[in-house]
């Protein structure tokens, strides 16, 4: 009799067991509706929705799409506004570091976007215009991007996607050449064309001009605003040495990293977009 109690008795014991395991699996899964994507030991929340200010980028030339932590961003590298650097029918040639000529030759009529040069002029202007570069770019970045235990350089080529579709560059034109030798032949909005791509090195005047609008995305994940902030209605004066500070924006009520154009005048009348290191880790836009 004792030894069928001590039988009955331990099949409860077995069963309390087996759900308590069941259930650790069951948290364990629940809690795996994020991931650690910023390698920083914690689980990142899988996102639901896309981040407001995604709502600015240019529908016709980007697409944005939410993957669970991730924001996958793609774009054709054309940007929505006029510029000299849309073909036209001026033909115009340069020559490169080593050398060689590189000719731009004449459309047989002018893109609806294309506007005569103001600040530049075609003998000054890159080679190559918009429609020469027609590509596709992407851009993965997490949907909640963190801040990495230490800051990183960015490279040459692209840094970030504005939101009218074209690229974001740094402040140097070449390996250790900084951008005063380009200067020449950056269009109104502070871009050009070239190697790849055309890209914004300065201020876009063409969709921000000393205000808060929103820039665009750079690789860390972090977006760029103009050179006000929407959280004071001015400059701000508590940014770190790659532009950024945590505060509200007109596209959320809650804190948050961005980066800002430095209110910091380059050659006397320029703004540079993003003259500092990456605050979080970047990310290859390919």
């Amino acid at each position: 009799m004792n030894g069928k109690q001590q039988i009955t008795s331990s099949i409860p014991i077995a069963c309390i067991l087996i759900g308590v395991i069941l259930a650790f699996i069951a948290c364990s899964n629940d809690s795996n509706n994020s991931d650690d994507v910023d390698g920083s030991g914690d689980d990142d929340p899988v996102a639901t929705e896309l981040h407001n200010a995604f709502s600015e980028f240019d529908a016709t030339n980007t697409t944005i799409m939410l993957d669970g932590t991730n924001v996958q961003i793609e774009t054709n590298g054309m940007p929505n506004h006029t510029s000299p650097y849309w073909s036209n029918t001026t033909a115009r040639s340069a020559t490169d570091p080593m050398g060689n000529l590189l000719e731009t030759p004449a459309a047989n009529e002018n893109h609806p976007l294309f506007v005569e040069p103001t600040v530049t002029s075609h003998e000054q202007m890159a080679p190559g215009n918009i429609d020469d570069f027609n590509g596709s770019y992407s851009l993965m970045v997490s949907a909640n991007p963190s801040l990495a235990s230490s800051s990183s350089a960015t490279g040459l080529g692209a840094i970030g996607i504005a939101v009218s579709g074209a690229m974001i560059y740094n402040d140097e034109e070449g390996p250790n050449v900084p951008l005063d030798n380009a200067v020449g032949s950056l269009d109104y909005t502070g871009a050009h064309t070239g190697p790849q791509s055309y890209h914004y090195h300065l201020e876009p005047v063409a969709f921000s001009a000393d205000d808060e609008n929103l820039i665009g995305i750079i690789s860390d994940g972090f977006f760029v605003y103009g050179r006000k902030c929407n959280s004071t209605g001015t400059y701000p004066t508590d940014l770190d040495a790659s532009g950024g500070h945590t505060s509200t924006t007109q596209h959320t009520d809650e804190e948050e990293y961005h980066y800002h154009i430095e209110n910091e005048l380059y050659l006397n009348q320029f703004y540079i977009i993003f003259p500092g290191d990456y605050q979080g880790t970047p990310n290859t836009i390919q």
